[in-house]
């Protein structure tokens, strides 16, 4: 079994998703005692999509974060450089697009999504920046961004106690469900090391997205960034 460390080579965060694939969505469901279900309602509800519109869904692994834009009728794109995740989710749902991609080097043409979202995959990317400006890049003048990630609780006495099940209960946990529990350990840790709302705020300010807000969820466990893209400005003549 592997588990990534943070350094975040990107072979090694591959290689550690490959190996919970098959158990990945049951263990997410437990670690985070159901409550990825209403995180991944409120990244559908922040994303507006509506049918017509070209959704990218980056680090989508099996699909569970897509589904909900493909049921509406939305043309989604799930995409994801774990090939051990594609193989699962590809099993659960062939009507799928499912892609193989890196976030720092997405295999897609300019402008060509209306929207572009991604939860819980940043904090995984070797160089965070880089993937900011690729979903920039791939958005279409006036397309929205919608990260979903973890975040720092903002209340100090909740903060203490998520801090806690996060370095101490988390990995026991994922002893008795996870086929990999060690990549829970890289879990509580790459949380432990990534920005807060509003550092994260900044830095997606300075990959050239515009209005950007985020809201908290379960008190800050979880944070949804939103931003856009700026409209290209007119040729003259």
């Amino acid at each position: 079994m592997s588990r990534a460390s943070l350094d975040k080579d990107p072979r090694d965060v591959a290689a550690m998703f490959d190996d919970v694939a098959t158990r990945y969505d049951v263990t997410n469901d437990v670690l985070s005692l159901g409550r990825d279900r209403s995180w991944r309602r409120a990244v559908v509800a922040a994303c507006e999509a509506t049918p017509g519109q070209v959704v990218l869904d980056i680090a989508a692994g099996t699909g569970t974060s897509s589904e909900p834009f493909a049921d509406s009728g939305v043309d989604v794109v799930p995409a994801d450089f774990s090939l051990g995740m594609l193989r699962v989710g590809r099993r659960r749902r062939s009507d799928l697009g499912f892609t193989a991609a890196d976030a720092m080097r997405l295999p897609f043409a300019d402008r060509s999504f209306d929207v572009v979202t991604m939860s819980f995959g940043l904090r995984n990317v070797s160089d965070p920046d880089a993937a900011l400006r690729e979903f920039l890049r791939v958005a279409r003048p006036g397309g929205r961004l919608v990260l979903c990630e973890f975040s720092q609780p903002t209340v100090p006495a909740f903060r203490r106690l998520y801090t806690n099940y996060l370095m101490r209960s988390l990995p026991a946990v994922a002893r008795a469900v996870s086929s990999n529990p060690e990549s829970y350990v890289y879990l509580a840790e790459s949380i432990q090391a990534w920005p807060a709302q509003r550092a994260m705020a900044e830095r997606i300010v300075e990959a050239g997205w515009t209005d950007v807000q985020w809201r908290n969820l379960t008190g800050g466990i979880v944070a949804l960034h939103r931003a856009t893209k700026p409209m290209e400005p007119r040729a003259e003549g």
